[in-house]
């Protein structure tokens, strides 16, 4: 009380109450001398902060009463990884706050805090269009493109290429002259960048004059509202209008469950979709033949799903696409070939005389010419 009448401070700390509370001896006492701190401080127009360690058997509710605002802060530390940090706003008289868990760093510096994101208070009024994925069979597949305000699901099993097909879509959109952000969290920068290369979908002069954003996450070290708020400031401060995530598989692993995750998404998807923002996602499933199963099932909230398979043929591993999803347009209900080559992604016409589609294990019988039956293929072999 003597240093707070001869500084005049404009904020006091007590760190901690736990000190106070083993001079005190007894929680009356305690709770008296915490009673007369405030009656001594409301009059002296300073900002009291009051910091427990939690070290008392159990939370000292009376206290909370007494205090205008009541933050917990706490960590977790998971099997592999470092700690996470998450606070929580219990009480804040006379302000409103944002209730839930947010996501907070230590920095140099001070703290990066990364407020839970809520869709709802981000619609506005965005363009509806199609927007063209570069490749025109691709396009008809999907019922025009991909429409603006959506976001599509690419899944399949692993090299079945996913990644290589929203690269073209990337691409087409910053021939456009539009921003875009890809979020890596499974392959290198660098192998990806020189698998666009040798499929003639360079995009290395796009990343070096920013246009193309590419964040290469590691899943142990970055937490749902870090990635929720990095994505957030990409649309809103950069104006990007493309967002690919690669994968949600790796995502999966920066979540405490599934449950989690699904509701993460949902607020995420809804923002991206209210600002009109292509957005792809990309989940690889278990399995090459036969049955395959997915680590979590997002196909209630994506707008179209285009599903990507590898089926037999001639004696060879063919890959075949098709769209089983699309709330934005007229879709077709075939299957197509596609194939990945030098002049990036092909997509061969509608075929019919499928067999084992439904079973997971695929096969071609019938009489339509494939790209595999090509010049460049024969020439292969």
């Amino acid at each position: 009380m003597a240093a707070a009448e001869r500084v005049k401070p404009s904020r006091i700390v007590f760190d901690s109450l736990s000190e106070m509370r083993l001079l005190a001896q007894n929680p009356l006492r305690y709770r008296r001398q915490v009673l007369a701190l405030k009656s001594f401080f409301s009059s002296r127009g300073c900002t009291v902060l009051l910091l427990d360690d939690r070290s008392a058997e159990r939370d000292d509710l009376q206290l909370h009463s007494i205090a205008h605002g009541v933050i917990n802060l706490e960590q977790m530390v998971d099997q592999y990884g470092p700690e996470r940090r998450r606070l929580r706003v219990i009480k804040m008289r006379g302000i409103p706050f944002r209730g839930g868990e947010h996501d907070f760093n230590l920095e140099t510096g001070g703290l990066a805090v990364f407020p839970r994101l809520v869709a709802a208070e981000h619609r506005q009024p965005h363009e509806t269009s199609i927007v063209s994925t570069g490749t025109p069979e691709l396009d008809t597949l999907l019922g025009g493109g991909l429409a603006r305000g959506s976001n599509t699901l690419f899944s399949g099993p692993s090299g079945v290429g996913k990644t290589t097909t929203a690269i073209a879509c990337v691409r087409a959109a910053l021939q456009r002259g539009e921003k875009a952000s890809y979020y890596l969290f499974d392959e290198g920068l660098g192998t990806l960048l020189t698998r666009s290369r040798a499929l003639g979908l360079t995009i290395d002069t796009f990343v070096q004059d920013g246009q193309l954003q590419m964040h290469t996450l590691d899943p142990a070290e970055v937490s749902p509202g870090e990635f929720a708020n990095m994505v957030r400031a990409a649309v809103d401060e950069q104006g990007v209008q493309t967002v690919v995530i690669d994968s949600l598989n790796a995502y999966l692993q920066a979540m405490s469950g599934d449950r989690h995750l699904l509701l993460q998404m949902h607020e995420l998807l809804t923002y991206l979709n209210q600002r009109g923002v292509v957005t792809i996602l990309i989940l690889g499933q278990h399995g090459i033949l036969g049955e395959i199963r997915t680590d979590v099932d997002l196909s209630y909230l994506s707008d179209a799903i285009l599903l990507f398979r590898f089926f037999e043929a001639r004696g060879s591993l063919l890959k075949a696409v098709s769209v089983i999803k699309s709330r934005t347009s007229e879709h077709e209900l075939t299957i197509r070939e596609f194939r990945l080559g030098k002049n990036g992604v092909q997509v061969g016409q509608a075929l019919t005389d499928f067999e084992g589609v439904m079973t997971g294990v695929a096969s071609y019988k019938g009489a339509l010419p494939l790209l595999s039956d090509g010049p460049e293929s024969r020439a292969a072999r």
